[in-house]
């Protein structure tokens, strides 16, 4: 089956973290990853919820739980990625005018790096 992968996009300057309960739901994890912007007592509910452990450093501002920062390195993955996926001016300026147009871009891409 490999590693399922959904996208939603956000509209333009709204936070993501307004999108990310309907990316994790149905999602078999063991752990979801996120960064401090997604530290939400809602979305770690949603988290523990479907049984995965959420793996998102708390703020300053918030209650402090834990986070397993070994794991949380892991993120340089991702963060990679986009990184790569910028280097294409298409992706990074968002010349598409649709958000199907975008995807099927970013796929192409993806791809196109995948198989480097």
């Amino acid at each position: 089956m490999g590693n399922p992968l959904r996208f939603i996009l956000s509209p333009g300057q709204v936070s993501d973290i307004t999108q990310a309960e309907a990316l994790i739901v149905d999602l078999p994890a063991e752990h979801v990853l996120g960064d401090k912007g997604y530290d939400a007592k809602s979305l770690r509910d949603a988290i523990t919820k479907q049984g995965a452990v959420a793996v998102i450093p708390p703020r300053t501002t918030s209650p402090q739980v834990h986070c397993d920062f070994v794991l949380y390195c892991e993120r340089n993955l991702v963060e990679r990625f986009f990184l790569k996926i910028k280097h294409f001016r298409r992706i990074a300026t968002r010349y598409e005018q649709t958000p199907r147009a975008f995807m099927s871009m970013l796929s192409i891409i993806s791809a196109f790096i995948w198989t480097r």
